[in-house]
């Protein structure tokens, strides 16, 4: 194994390629980056994160913000459950520990939000402890290298990639071997068409050796996702500059704590109701978006209603277009609003 991490962190010091997170040892800031990398593409998070220590550079900033504004800066980076965890668990970091995040391993994983992956991220790369971290990058990765031919997600599997994960971690340097593994996953070791031919540890990669790389790691089984037929109603009230468009904040899991246009399984006048507005609602839909949600994927009707009144209140407000970009919508939203509006 000391053979694979020093041929590990020699390619990382000349390939890594040069990211945001990669300049501080700011346990807040990898906290930040971690969490937005979660399956999201680097290139898509990049400006989200600058964006958002800019706003909200400290621990302390960001559990004094709101959360719309604290949505606002995520609209569009999608699985928005994430921000609000992040959220809380700073929250909780500057409740109990004066804003600064515990280098205790126990005490990290014990932050809402904060898993094993984030918690050996942050202690490894900001503390510099030798503790593991296995995401699908470092899974692929390590799947390869040690011949891992049970399926992804099994318990089994997840079990052998912690265990081998560990294994490489104790030693100098365990961020940046973390880091390594993560970078080779993403740069090399891809899902389709790996570069064998450039990896650092091909020599001690097993299924190189087999010629078994393509076929592992063994994918998990999916179903594919649900179709559910939807209706969303854009309320709106005025005309021209002076039209406004009314919104209603979701406790759902996927868009809990976003403002989202009136939406619901069923038909156009049940949604109205149910989001507690009356108005001139057309006869029929006016346009129609599909959504895919990882299990779901989402045909919705967009109906355009007129005139619409209803008593504004902490889950239902009127906005002006200018308006969304102080506060948290998702892309589905701006999808619909697009859809019924033109913008």
């Amino acid at each position: 194994m000391a053979t694979v991490r020093q041929k590990l962190l020699r390619w990382y010091d000349a390939a890594a390629r040069d990211l945001p997170w990669r300049h501080t040892r700011d346990p807040y800031a990898i906290w930040v980056s971690e969490v937005m990398l979660q399956q999201t593409r680097v290139e898509t998070v990049i400006p989200y994160y600058r964006r958002f220590l800019e706003s909200f550079p400290t621990a302390r900033a960001l559990a004094e913000a709101d959360e719309d504004a604290v949505l606002s800066h995520w609209s569009g980076l999608g699985y928005y459950r994430r921000a609000r965890m992040l959220h809380a668990g700073v929250r909780e970091v500057v409740d109990q520990y004066g804003g600064k995040v515990p280098e205790d391993r126990d005490a990290r994983r014990a932050l809402p939000g904060v898993g094993r992956y984030t918690a050996g991220a942050i202690g490894s790369i900001a503390f510099d402890k030798e503790e593991p971290i296995v995401d699908g990058n470092v899974a692929r990765v390590l799947a390869r290298l040690s011949r891992i031919d049970t399926p992804i997600g099994a318990s089994a599997t997840t079990s052998r990639l912690w265990e081998e994960a560990a294994r490489l971690v104790p030693g100098r340097r365990p961020g940046d071997l973390n880091q390594a593994l993560m970078e080779l996953g993403a740069t090399i070791c891809t899902p389709k068409q790996p570069g064998c031919e450039s990896c650092p540890v091909a020599g001690e990669c097993l299924a190189y050796a087999s010629d078994e790389v393509d076929a592992l790691p063994v994918p998990r089984v999916r179903k594919p996702p649900k179709k559910v037929k939807m209706a969303a109603v854009v309320a709106t009230r005025g005309r021209g500059a002076d039209r406004k468009v009314w919104l209603v904040k979701g406790d759902q899991p996927l868009f809990g704590g976003l403002w989202g246009v009136p939406m619901a399984e069923g038909k156009a006048r049940t949604v109205l109701s149910q989001a507690g507005l009356n108005a001139k609602l057309g006869t029929k839909p006016i346009g129609e978006v599909e959504h895919v949600l990882t299990h779901r994927r989402l045909q919705i009707d967009v109906y355009l209603a007129s005139a619409a009144r209803g008593e504004e209140s902490e889950a239902r407000r009127r906005f002006a277009p200018g308006d969304l970009e102080s506060v948290g919508v998702s892309t589905l939203t701006r999808k619909l609003l697009a859809s019924a509006l033109g913008r």
